[in-house]
C-alpha cells in the first residue's frame, strides 16, 4: 500500500525552480518522476535558499 504526501512547495513554485535549475522540459514531457536525485535535490536546496532570503529580507524591514 503507498501513501501520498503532501506536498510542502506550491505547483507553480515547482515549475519556476524547475525553469531556473534547467530540467523544466523534463518535467513538462516526463513528468516530476522522471527527473534525476541530484535535480530534485537542488530544487530543495533552492527553495530553502529563497525562503531563508525572504525571512531575512522580513527582518531588516
Amino acid at each position: 500500500m503507498s501513501r501520498r504526501r503532501r506536498s510542502v512547495m506550491s505547483e507553480q513554485l515547482k515549475y519556476e525552480l524547475a525553469k531556473d535549475l534547467g530540467f523544466y522540459d523534463t518535467v513538462q514531457q516526463e513528468g516530476w518522476g522522471s527527473i534525476k536525485a541530484k535535480d530534485a535535490g537542488n530544487m530543495v536546496k533552492r527553495a530553502i535558499q529563497m525562503a531563508e532570503q525572504a525571512a531575512a529580507d522580513k527582518t531588516r524591514q
